[in-house]
């Protein structure tokens, strides 16, 4: 099970990156995330209703589900969509894939979490492996100001995803499911979107492209309702420090789909990175030790 959550995670995630810079163009971030927002808690809330389970969350659950939305399904992507349309998309995912040691540094510090040495070692491998895979794409890139603050706007936006996966991480051990609090958090999300976007006087009209429209779907239905859903259920079952290790394999998807879409070219060195990024993964789940043993008990 926690095996096929992580791999609808990876692949999903994976190619949501392309789906948002396909949104980029004429209609306002804000706009957009708030439209996909709205699609997906509108779905996860008739999926409740058809599988009969509890929608109203207790009262205690409220400030979670409120801090949640606001980190997870609003300023994290604010700060992305903002970052893509000054930063490559591969520094981005550079500075999305430090989530896993943010959470286990974050979990440590305000939940109490011990520190897990193997989902440290792994994330580190696999971000040394994402620098590999996008150092050609990061040369040049060092000495422009507004990159650098897309940069330092994407660290905040990974800072806000760890905050919403710890808070997921702490409504499950109430007992509440990710469909639920999901449902209510993104739809805490769009509607100060809408506010802000409403205040700002942005029009809530969507481009009329086959490209625009098809994305936006995908981000809703396969990005927000399957994806989230996912990962939060994995946060539950395994924890955040592991969970997170998704977020370094799944540049991995997105890499393919660049070779596939934008003629992203394969170099030793990032075949190199692709290889430290999967021996990261082995060390993250302890898979090295449990091979080992396997194979000790073979013999």
């Amino acid at each position: 099970m926690n095996l096929s959550l992580y791999a609808v995670t990876v692949l999903i995630w994976g190619t949501t990156w392309l789906a948002i810079k396909w949104q980029l163009g004429t209609v306002p971030p804000p706009v957009s995330i708030a439209w996909r927002f709205w699609i997906a808690a509108v779905v996860l809330f008739a999926l409740l209703r058809l599988m009969r389970r509890p929608i109203w969350p207790p009262r205690a659950a409220w400030r979670y589900l409120v801090a949640q939305g606001l980190a997870l399904f609003c300023l994290n992507f604010l700060c992305f969509y903002y970052a893509e349309q000054t930063v490559p998309s591969g520094l981005v995912a550079v500075v999305f894939s430090i989530a896993p040691l943010m959470n286990s540094l974050n979990g440590r510090l305000f939940m109490g979490r011990p520190l897990q040495p193997t989902a440290i070692a792994g994330a580190l491998l696999g971000l040394l492996g994402i620098v590999c895979l996008f150092v050609q794409q990061m040369a040049g890139h060092t000495t422009n100001h507004a990159e650098w603050v897309g940069l330092a706007v994407a660290f905040l936006g990974t800072l806000c995803f760890s905050a919403g996966s710890l808070l997921s991480s702490r409504m499950q051990s109430m007992g509440l499911h990710p469909f639920a609090t999901n449902s209510w958090a993104m739809m805490i999300g769009a509607s100060i979107l809408t506010v802000g976007s409403l205040v700002a006087g942005y029009s809530f009209d969507i481009e009329p492209t086959v490209r625009y429209v098809g994305a936006l779907g995908y981000l809703a239905i396969f990005g927000s309702v399957i994806g989230f859903t996912a990962y939060l259920m994995l946060v539950g079952r395994i924890g955040p420090e592991r969970a997170a290790y998704c977020t370094v394999l799944f540049p991995i998807v997105a890499l393919a789909a660049s070779t596939v879409f934008e003629g992203y070219q394969w170099s030793a060195l990032a075949v190199f990175g692709l290889v430290l990024v999967l021996a990261g993964n082995l060390v993250a789940f302890d898979l090295t030790k449990r091979i080992f043993v396997r194979r000790v008990r073979a013999s």
